[in-house]
């Protein structure tokens, strides 16, 4: 924690039932009732939550900008979680594939990215939690994974299924198969024939996730599925104990996960593109039919605040309830009881914006500063 004590006097700040202005004070990285410090003067300012990205890999191009051209994994991490912060977001999901695609998103490069992320935590302000991006499809490392995931210190596991199958029961080459195989650093022929052997076993799937999900669960992981199609998809996670449904494709998935109470997440860029880029379900849509629980960066971090506010103007909710997508929505889903709103003896994880073009101005996690720029500078220095 940290010794640092204000008031933040003179936003307006975004309490859980709404937007007043208020003094917001913190001491030690907690949220207090009553005044403590120095005071700050953020006239002209919103003061909000800190965002809660629940799932993003827009990190892997710090780790590695090009094939081969970054070796210091460290750096790659203590690079990206300056973007997290410049971004508003005070606690950060790095989702890391675990993918038969290899290169960046093998199983090597993933153990390297967990050992980063382990390195590097206790120095960096952002709170940063590793996720496991597991392909559903590589049975041969059913059995070491609940071992490797408590050994990385991942407590969060999600299962993906990428394989084009479609096509490989056709017999047809995907069209991106040589480039695939090329970063991966594999003849594209062998690529191929390691496609069709995995989709080959297919059948096997289902009885060794159900065999797979209690051994991570033992292990303390939190579970989710990604890309759910059908309400029969959701049921069959469900069913396992798998009750985060990340990024439904349809209003039918996601319907269906909202009827039993599993947690559904939605990509903010959805929502900043005005729909999906592959087609699938607009979050827009979801969100106005009460589908989401969350929203995350997925690939692009400016995503989650843009939406939020763009939700807001549209006039889908006020902005408390728009906000609280990046908020307390996904802290209730990691099941952190400590953040996601503003009250006492809560973690003072803040995101300041500029109300003229409500950009970051400057965002602190647990009370310690993680990114300032311009003019609200001034403030808190003299």
């Amino acid at each position: 924690m940290t010794g640092l004590a204000l008031d933040l006097n003179g936003a307006d700040v975004l309490f859980p039932d709404g937007v007043r202005q208020e003094r917001l004070s913190f001491a030690d990285g907690v949220i207090t009732a009553d005044a403590v410090g120095r005071p700050v003067d953020l006239s002209g300012y919103l003061v909000l939550p800190g965002i809660i990205d629940l799932h993003g890999d827009g990190f892997e191009r710090h780790l590695a900008p090009r094939r081969g051209a970054m070796k210091e994994m460290v750096e790659g991490v203590v690079s990206a979680e300056a973007e997290l912060a410049a971004n508003g977001i005070t606690t950060g999901v790095m989702a890391q594939f675990f993918s038969w695609e290899g290169g960046l998103r093998g199983p090597e490069f993933a153990a390297q990215v967990f050992a980063a992320i382990r390195d590097v935590r206790d120095d960096v302000v952002t709170d940063l939690i590793p996720q496991l991006r597991f392909e559903i499809n590589l049975l041969d490392h059913y059995a070491e994974l609940p071992e490797k995931v408590a050994e990385w210190g991942v407590d969060y596991v999600v299962f993906n299924d990428h394989l084009p199958h479609e096509r490989l029961a056709q017999g047809k080459k995907p069209p991106r198969l040589t480039g695939q195989a090329l970063k991966a650093g594999r003849n594209p022929e062998r690529h191929w024939e390691m496609l069709q052997d995995l989709h080959a076993r297919s059948p096997e799937v289902p009885a060794a996730l159900d065999a797979l999900v209690p051994a991570l669960t033992a292990v303390g992981s939190r579970l989710g599925s990604h890309d759910d199609h059908t309400a029969a998809d959701r049921a069959a996670w469900r069913e396992r104990g798998v009750r985060i449904s990340e990024f439904p494709e349809t209003s039918e998935a996601a319907e269906a996960a909202r009827n039993e109470g599993d947690a559904v997440i939605l990509g903010a860029p959805n929502v900043v593109r005005g729909g999906s880029h592959k087609g699938n379900a607009s979050a827009v849509e979801l969100i106005a039919m009460g589908f989401g629980d969350a929203l995350a960066s997925d690939y692009h971090y400016p995503s989650p605040r843009r939406a939020a506010l763009m939700l807001h103007k549209s006039g889908i909710g006020d902005l408390a309830s728009a906000w609280r997508l990046l908020s307390e929505g996904p802290a209730q889903i990691l099941g952190l009881a400590d953040r996601g709103r503003f009250g006492p003896g809560l973690r003072a994880d803040i995101v300041i914006l500029d109300t003229r073009n409500h950009r970051v101005a400057a965002t602190l996690s647990g009370g310690r500063i993680s990114y300032m720029s311009g003019d609200i500078a001034t403030q808190f220095i003299l």
